[in-house]
C-alpha cells in the first residue's frame, strides 16, 4: 500500500485510492472495524499503520499539489525587463503650493501672517478703508450682503485694519484668506484666495514698496530680471494708488496687483497719527498668481477637483 501511494501521480488516482481504504466501504474502515476482536498487540500494529497511511496520503497529496503549482510556473514567463506601473501618489494642490511658497517669501521679508473673520462688519471691510457709502464698492452686483447688514468679505484689507487696530503703529504683515465677490469668468470667481500686506512704520516711501514688489516676483516666478509697469490708479484706501504689471516671457504685461501708499484716513481709522507715520499696502490674488505661474487658461480649473486635469497640468 505505500509503495502503491508513492507512485499515484494525480490527485484523482490518490482521492479513489483514500475512498477504498477510508471510505464507508474501505478496506481500512473494515479492519478498525473487527478491531475488539484483535489482542492488544494487533490493535496497537493496526492504530500503527492507519496512521501512517493517512499520513503518507497527506505527503503525497501536498507533493502532487506542488508538482502541479511548479508545473504551471514553469508555462508561465514573466519579463523582468517591463517598467513597473507608476505609483499614483497625490500631491499638494497648486493653489496650496502657491500659498506655502508666497507666505515663506514674505516671511522671509519680515512680513508676520495674520487671518481674520470670512464674515466682516461695514466698519472693517468698508467706513475704516475710507470707502464712503456711494463707493460703486458697495453696489449689491459686487458683494454678498446678509440680512444682519454684515457682508462677506469682499477684501483681506480688513485683517489690515484689525491689526492696526490691535498692534498701533510699526507694523509689517500680510494678511490672508478667501473673498467673496458676485464675479464668475475664466480670470474670476465669486470665492478666490487674496494676500494683502502692510508696511506702516516712519518714513516708509513708494520706493520701498516697489522694491519688495520687484524683489517678491523674482523669488516667486523664479526670474532674474523684472520688468515692471507702474500705472496710476484709484483705490479709496491708498493714495496715491498704483496698478503693477509684469512683462512676461512673451512679452505681454500681466497686470500683477494693486497697492499704494496707506491713505491717511485708514490710518486715523486706526488710531495712528499719519503726520508721524506713513505705509504701504498691496494686494493679489494667490490664484490669479499661480495661473500665471503654471500657464494655466482658466481659473476655474483649480476649484474643478477633476484629478484628470490635475494630473494632465503636471501636478
Amino acid at each position: 500500500m505505500q509503495d502503491q501511494i508513492k507512485n499515484i501521480n494525480t490527485l484523482e488516482e490518490l482521492q479513489a485510492l483514500y475512498t477504498a481504504t477510508f471510505g464507508k466501504n474501505g478496506t481500512m474502515t473494515a479492519r478498525l472495524k473487527e478491531m475488539k476482536n484483535l489482542d492488544n498487540d494487533a490493535r496497537a500494529a493496526l492504530n500503527r499503520e492507519n496512521v501512517i497511511l493517512r499520513e503518507l496520503f497527506k505527503a503525497r497529496q501536498t507533493e502532487i499539489e506542488n508538482a502541479v503549482l511548479m508545473a504551471g510556473l514553469q508555462q508561465q514567463k514573466l519579463d523582468v525587463s517591463l517598467n513597473a506601473m507608476p505609483a499614483n501618489r497625490g500631491t499638494l494642490h497648486p493653489m496650496t503650493q502657491s500659498l506655502i511658497e508666497i507666505s515663506e517669501i514674505l516671511e522671509s521679508f519680515g512680513y508676520a501672517p495674520y487671518t481674520g473673520p470670512d464674515i466682516e462688519d461695514d466698519w472693517h471691510n468698508f467706513t475704516a478703508l475710507n470707502t464712503p457709502d456711494y463707493h460703486p464698492a458697495r453696489d449689491m452686483q459686487d458683494t454678498f450682503f446678509l440680512e444682519n447688514g454684515n457682508v462677506m468679505r469682499t477684501q483681506t484689507s480688513a485683517i489690515q485694519i484689525r491689526t492696526m487696530e490691535k498692534t498701533g503703529a510699526s507694523v509689517k504683515m500680510f494678511g490672508i484668506g478667501a473673498t467673496y465677490r458676485k464675479e464668475m469668468d475664466a480670470t474670476h470667481a465669486p470665492m478666490f484666495g487674496q494676500i494683502e500686506g502692510l508696511y506702516v512704520n516712519k518714513n516708509i516711501t513708494m520706493s520701498d514698496l516697489i522694491g519688495d514688489i520687484r524683489a517678491f516676483l523674482k523669488r516667486f516666478f523664479e526670474i532674474d530680471d523684472v520688468e515692471l509697469r507702474i500705472r496710476p490708479s484709484y483705490f479709496p484706501f491708498t493714495d496715491p494708488s498704483i496698478e503693477i504689471d509684469l512683462k512676461w516671457k512673451n512679452g505681454r504685461w500681466l497686470e500683477i496687483m494693486g497697492a499704494g501708499m496707506v491713505h491717511p484716513n485708514v490710518l486715523r481709522n486706526c488710531g495712528i497719527n499719519p503726520d508721524e507715520y506713513q505705509g504701504f499696502a498691496f494686494g493679489f490674488g494667490w490664484d490669479r498668481l499661480a495661473m500665471l505661474k503654471y500657464d494655466l487658461p482658466d481659473l476655474r480649473d483649480f476649484r474643478g477637483n477633476d484629478v484628470r486635469w490635475l494630473k494632465s497640468a503636471g501636478f
